[in-house]
C-alpha cells in the first residue's frame, strides 16, 4: 500500500513538472514572437524612415524663390517658410528636396506595409492590374483576374465577378456599387463583339449585323425577333447586357425604288411608296399616310414605326 501511495505522489510529481516545462515553453514562444514582430515593425519604420541617398538642400536667393517657386508647399517637401516670408528677413531660402527609396527597397515597402484601400468606378473587363490592386485586391489576386481575362473570360454581369474565387463575398460588398460594365451598343458592336453575349454564337452573331445593314441601323433592341429563329428568350437573356443608340434617319423619301427595295420592311411596297411620293404633296408624306392609301399593310405600318425615318 506504502509503494503504491510513493508512486502515485511520483506520477503527479512527473505531471506537475510536465506541465510547468510546457507552460515556460510556451511563454517563451509567445515572448519570441513578440520580439520577432517587434523587430520586424522597427525594421519596416525604419526603412520607411530612411532614404537610399542623403535628402537635397537647395540655398535659393529669396528673389528668385519667389519668382520659380511662388507658394511653398509643405506636403511637396517645401518647408513652412514661404519665399515671401524669407524675403522679408533678407535671408536665403533653404528648400529641401527629399530622396526617393530605391526600387528594391520600394518593392519590400509595398509588400509589408499597410495598403490603402480605394473604391472607385471601374470595368472588371478592362481594370488594369495596378489599379485592381488599388481597390484592395493582392497582387497575387490581381494576376489571377488579369490571366482569366487573357484567357477569353468576360465579366458580362457584376454578378459574375463576384463567382470569381479571388473575389471575396466582403470585398464584391464594398466593390458592386462601383462596378460599371458598358452596355454592348447593337449599332456599334461587330460580330465577333455579339458573341460575347450569352447564347449568341456566331450564326446569330453575323445576322444581327447583317439585319442592321439592312434596317439602315436598329432603332430598337425589339427589331432582333425579326432574325430568324431569334425568339424572346434569346433576347430575354441578353436584354439587360445591350442597348441600342439612336440610327441615322432612314431615308424613305428620297431613297430610289431600288434601294428601297433592300429594307426588310419595305420590299414589295417600294414602288407603292415611290408613286405616293410623286403624286402627293410634300407635307402629307408620313407612315399614317401610307397607311391610310393602303401603300403599307398593318404590319408593316407596325413595324416601320419602330424605325427612325428622315423627315420628308
Amino acid at each position: 500500500m506504502e509503494e503504491g501511495k510513493k508512486g502515485r505522489e511520483r506520477e503527479r510529481s512527473g505531471l506537475s513538472a510536465s506541465l510547468a516545462s510546457g507552460a515556460i515553453a510556451l511563454v517563451f514562444l509567445i515572448i519570441g514572437y513578440e520580439v520577432a514582430l517587434f523587430l520586424h515593425r522597427a525594421a519596416v519604420t525604419r526603412l520607411e524612415a530612411n532614404r537610399d541617398s542623403p535628402d537635397t538642400v537647395y540655398v535659393v536667393d529669396p528673389d528668385i524663390a519667389r519668382k520659380v517657386l511662388g507658394e511653398a508647399s509643405a506636403d511637396d517637401g517645401w518647408p513652412s517658410e514661404t519665399p515671401d516670408a524669407a524675403a522679408e528677413g533678407k535671408r536665403p531660402f533653404a528648400v529641401r528636396r527629399k530622396s526617393q527609396h530605391s526600387v528594391q527597397a520600394k518593392s519590400f515597402l509595398d509588400k509589408v506595409s499597410p495598403r490603402k484601400v480605394e473604391s472607385f468606378r471601374f470595368n472588371p473587363n478592362t481594370v488594369s492590374v495596378e489599379d485592381l490592386q488599388r481597390l484592395g485586391f493582392s497582387e497575387k489576386q490581381a494576376e489571377s483576374i488579369d490571366h482569366y481575362r487573357q484567357k477569353g473570360g468576360r465579366f458580362r454581369r457584376k454578378a459574375d465577378f463576384a463567382k470569381s474565387y479571388v473575389v471575396s463575398d466582403s470585398v464584391y460588398k464594398r466593390l458592386e456599387p462601383y462596378i460599371d460594365i458598358p452596355r454592348l451598343d447593337i449599332n456599334k458592336a461587330d460580330s465577333a463583339e455579339f458573341t460575347t453575349l450569352p447564347g449568341i454564337g456566331k450564326f446569330f452573331a453575323v445576322k444581327m449585323v447583317e439585319h442592321r445593314e439592312e434596317l439602315h441601323g436598329y432603332s430598337s433592341v425589339e427589331q432582333l425577333l425579326d432574325i430568324w429563329h431569334f425568339d424572346e428568350e434569346k433576347l430575354s437573356g441578353i436584354r439587360d447586357l445591350i442597348k441600342c443608340s439612336a440610327p441615322e434617319p432612314y431615308p424613305l423619301w428620297s431613297l430610289p425604288e431600288t434601294e428601297l427595295r433592300k429594307h426588310p420592311y419595305i420590299k414589295e411596297s417600294a414602288h407603292g411608296i415611290v408613286l405616293y411620293r410623286d403624286n402627293q404633296p410634300r407635307e402629307l408624306w408620313s407612315l399614317e399616310g401610307l397607311h391610310r392609301a393602303g401603300v403599307i399593310s398593318d404590319g408593316q405600318f407596325r413595324q416601320l414605326s419602330l424605325c427612325r425615318i428622315g423627315g420628308g
